[in-house]
């Protein structure tokens, strides 16, 4: 099992209104994203993972097996074909857009130690890249 499974507070975000605005985000859910509190619960069963992602705006749930393509409806709207892999002990998601002049997206969860996720999302196309820091927490 990953240590990556468990329970995740956001702590920080480093350039995620830029992030948002690269991905075309309007102002008025890019203001709400950037100042929620976000949690991040992770599960493995097996093959079959899930990631349940809440705050005090929306929810949603990701599940998925690894290297087998899904479609999913983002927090901000957009309709993506995504994808995770495990790359060196990392979880790694690529969204693809699936309307055209929309940006697909490359994100990251790596642990920076046993308590700390490294939660990575880069725009592709425009080369924009943010951060937010998770602490694990005990519900």
């Amino acid at each position: 099992m990953s240590k990556l499974v468990g329970h995740w507070k956001l702590e920080k975000n480093e350039n995620f209104d830029e992030y948002m605005k690269s991905m075309g985000v309007n102002y008025v859910l890019r203001k709400v994203g950037g100042s929620i509190t976000s949690y991040e619960e992770i599960r493995q069963n097996g093959d079959e993972w899930e990631i349940l992602i809440t705050s005090t705006f929306k929810n949603q749930t990701l599940k998925f097996k690894l290297g087998e393509e899904f479609d999913e409806h983002t927090m901000d709207g957009r309709n993506v074909k995504s994808t995770f892999t495990l790359e060196d002990g990392a979880l790694v998601q690529l969204q693809k857009a699936t309307k055209e002049g929309e940006c697909d997206s490359h994100m990251s969860r790596t642990l920076a130690d046993d308590d700390t996720l490294i939660l990575t999302f880069r725009n592709i196309q425009k080369g924009v890249t943010t951060t937010r820091t998770f602490k694990r927490y005990t519900p």
